[in-house]
């Protein structure tokens, strides 16, 4: 199959900007001293239920074996980050909770992280189309232009 050249083009800047994007994010969580998965962990924790999560699915959610997750949440408990208790439901899982501190520490990596995804949102917003105009045209749906 041919690849059309602004297929590569499009994918190009879709990099281009995640690799921007990671670049700001690293730099913010090692400035923050904390790492970008320990970030990740925060995020998950705070669009989920404010009940927290089981560790066992905050490990699900962010693609990590359970003994790496627990290894994760004890340097995140021993940052003052996050809690963990017993499950309410069963007594024998752990529940892991944002604490203040993680939720103060969270606000503001995120308000960082937020700007730069606002920077980029014109070259991310046009690359996607560009993309999805290539899919169509792939598909024989509309002409380029």
């Amino acid at each position: 199959m041919m690849i059309d050249s602004r297929v590569y083009d499009g994918l190009a800047d879709i990099r281009s900007a995640l690799r921007r994007f990671l670049a700001i994010s690293d730099a913010a969580t090692g400035a923050a001293e904390i790492t970008p998965q320990q970030y990740q962990a925060l995020l998950a924790l705070k669009v989920h239920t404010p009940e927290g999560l089981i560790i066992r699915d905050l490990a699900r959610e962010m693609g990590l074996q359970h003994n790496a997750m627990v290894q994760l949440v004890v340097r995140l408990v021993q940052a003052g980050l996050v809690d963990r208790c017993p499950s309410p439901k069963d007594g024998r899982s752990v529940v892991v909770l944002l604490t203040s501190k993680g939720e103060e520490l969270l606000d503001q990596i995120t308000g960082d992280h937020f700007q730069t995804l606002l920077d980029n949102g014109q070259l991310l917003a046009e690359t996607l189309y560009r993309l999805k105009q290539l899919e169509r045209f792939r598909k024989g749906k509309v002409r380029l232009g």
